[in-house]
C-alpha cells in the first residue's frame, strides 16, 4: 500500500479500504494475520465517524477529518500515537506489532478512542506551549545564575522544556482515557474490556518525571466513566 508522511517525518502508510477476507482455517500465522487486520478495519470504520462527531461537538474550531493509518516501518514495538500532518490533519497511527497483539475489537476501539481523545482534547498544542514556558522560565533562571554562558542556558532550556512537557501529561492521558471511554461505549464496545489492555504492559507507577500514571488510575477512570453508559 502507498506510504506517506506525518508532520513528524515518520514514514505511515494508508489503511486499505477494504479488508482482505480471512481464510477458513485457524491457527497459523496467516490466519492471524488477516483477523487482526479484519479486526482493525471493523474498528477503525465503527469508531472514526464516532469520534469525529465526538470532536465537532467538543472542539468546533479543530480539524475533526481523522485519518487512520498503520506505521509499517519494522523493528517498532506495539504502539499507537497521534500526531499532525503538514495542514493539520489529525493522524492516529498504529504499529503492525500492537494491531496483532491486542485480543479483541474492544481493546482495539479503546486504543483508537483514546489516541482520537488526545486530538479533541488539544494535548499535543497544550503540551508545547508547556514546555516553550518551562524553557522560557528555566532559560531565564540559568542567566540569572550562570550569567551569559550559552551552553549553561541551552541546556537549562532544554531541561524546562522537557520538563514542562512532561508537567501534565499524566493528567492528559487519564483525560484522555475518560473521552476515549465515551467514544468507545457510544460506537458500541465495552470500554471496561477494552482497558484490559492495561494490565498487559508495563506499570509506570506514579514517578514524578513519568508520561503516564499508574495502571490502576487509569483503570479507575474509566470504570467511572463507563458507568455512566451502564457498564
Amino acid at each position: 500500500m502507498p506510504a506517506s508522511r506525518g508532520s513528524d517525518g515518520d514514514v505511515i502508510s494508508k489503511v486499505p479500504a477494504t479488508a482482505p477476507e480471512p481464510t477458513p482455517a485457524s491457527g497459523t500465522t496467516r490466519d492471524i494475520a488477516y483477523q487482526a487486520i479484519d479486526s482493525f478495519v471493523q474498528v477503525v470504520q465503527t469508531v472514526e465517524p464516532i469520534a469525529e462527531s465526538e470532536c465537532r461537538a467538543r472542539a468546533p474550531n479543530a480539524n475533526c477529518d481523522f485519518r487512520i493509518v498503520v506505521d509499517d516501518r519494522v523493528g517498532l514495538p506495539p504502539n499507537a500515537y497521534q500526531t499532525l500532518d503538514d495542514a493539520g490533519r489529525p493522524i492516529i497511527a498504529f504499529t503492525i506489532p500492537l494491531i496483532v497483539e491486542v485480543r479483541n475489537r474492544d481493546e482495539m476501539a479503546f486504543i483508537l478512542a483514546h489516541e482520537a481523545a488526545h486530538h479533541i482534547e488539544g494535548h499535543l498544542m497544550r503540551q508545547r506551549q508547556n514546555a516553550d514556558v518551562g524553557a522560557a522560565v528555566f532559560g531565564q533562571l540559568a542567566g540569572v545564575i550562570g550569567g551569559s554562558n550559552p551552553e549553561a542556558i541551552l541546556a537549562a532550556q532544554e531541561f524546562g522544556a522537557a520538563l514542562g512537557a512532561r508537567t501534565y501529561s499524566k493528567d492528559f492521558e487519564l483525560e484522555a482515557d475518560a473521552l476515549g471511554t465515551i467514544i468507545a461505549a457510544t460506537a458500541g464496545y465495552n470500554p471496561l474490556r477494552g482497558a484490559d489492555f492495561f494490565f498487559r504492559i508495563p506499570d509506570p507507577g506514579n514517578s514524578f518525571l513519568g508520561t503516564h500514571p499508574a495502571n490502576a488510575d487509569r483503570v479507575a477512570t474509566v470504570q467511572r466513566t463507563a458507568a455512566r453508559f451502564g457498564y
